[in-house]
């Protein structure tokens, strides 16, 4: 949760960028993430909700035992088979991510203990979207971020505390396009 924390609360109020997470939840898990995060992000913090229309200055969390698809403008919800033992699952996002926003999609792979999110990176960077992995050296666990850098589909391996800067760069510069 640190990796994630570190940049959700470097990002500036008026960072305009909706963000989808898939973080590995149990499926009974009673944890209310965005209550924790909300709490000292500067943006609005809220579980996902099915037929949810996107909204900017938002960042979005699937929820517990649930799949996060992205459809142009809204996410939907699914309880479809784990994918790489787990629901939600990175791999489901990303490729829907990519499939609806193309190369607009920026996907950013951190620490972890499996390779969700190697397929879906493959995906993101065949669409012509962008996707940035945190430096295996600086991840807590460095399964997921190897596996990423192992696809051959990775544009930045950045450390932790570059990738919040680099996404304000980043998106400010996609704006003013």
């Amino acid at each position: 949760m640190y990796a994630l924390e570190s940049i959700l609360c470097a990002l500036p109020a008026d960072f305009q960028t909706p963000i989808a997470i898939a973080q590995h939840r149990h499926k009974k898990s009673n944890d209310r993430l965005p209550d924790f995060y909300r709490r000292s992000c500067k943006l609005d913090v809220v579980d996902a909700e099915d037929k949810q229309w996107i909204k900017p200055r938002t960042v979005y969390f699937a929820p517990p035992d649930y799949h996060l698809l992205v459809a142009k403008g809204e996410f939907n919800l699914s309880v479809d088979d784990l994918v790489r033992y787990s629901r939600p699952s990175i791999d489901v996002l990303f490729e829907s991510a990519a499939d609806a926003y193309g190369s607009q999609l920026i996907g950013v792979v951190l620490t972890g203990a499996n390779d969700d999110g190697a397929e879906g990176a493959k995906r993101i960077k065949s669409r012509g979207g962008l996707v940035v992995v945190q430096d295996p050296e600086t991840a807590e666990a460095p399964v997921m971020p190897r596996a990423v850098i192992a696809t051959g589909a990775v544009d930045q391996i950045l450390r932790l505390e570059e990738i919040a800067p680099f996404l304000v760069e980043r998106c400010r510069l996609a704006m003013l396009a």
